[in-house]
């Protein structure tokens, strides 16, 4: 499986950004897709965690802000983030499990600036 993942950038505390992440190869219909963050010296921490289902999971910090969606179709998680703070700023990645493996994507950085 490969995740390619999109959306980063800079943005000021108050703005908004939207990632997105497409996993391909041998995808398997039941899994979960989500996001994780890592800033520089902190250990990598949920954002948000969504199943093929449908049931979604959140990091204390983002709850309320940040919004994770997918399309199953597309094979595609989605992350609205909302209301950003300095302390949003990390690099981001997508990951990908099902039943017998966990893949993740190369990360993408997001910069919120104060």
């Amino acid at each position: 499986v490969q995740l390619q993942a999109s959306g980063g950038g800079l943005v000021q505390a108050g703005g908004s950004l939207r990632l997105s992440c497409t996993a391909s190869g041998s995808i398997f219909s039941i899994n979960v897709m989500g996001w994780y963050r890592q800033a520089p010296g902190k250990q990598r921490d949920l954002v948000a965690t969504i199943a093929s289902g449908g049931i979604t999971n959140y990091g204390d910090s983002v709850k309320g802000r940040f919004t994770i969606s997918r399309d199953n179709a597309k094979n595609t998680v989605y992350l609205q983030m909302n209301s950003l703070r300095p302390e949003d700023t990390a690099v981001y990645y997508c990951r990908y499990t099902d039943r017998q493996n966990t893949y993740w994507g190369q990360g993408t950085q997001v910069t919120v600036s104060s």
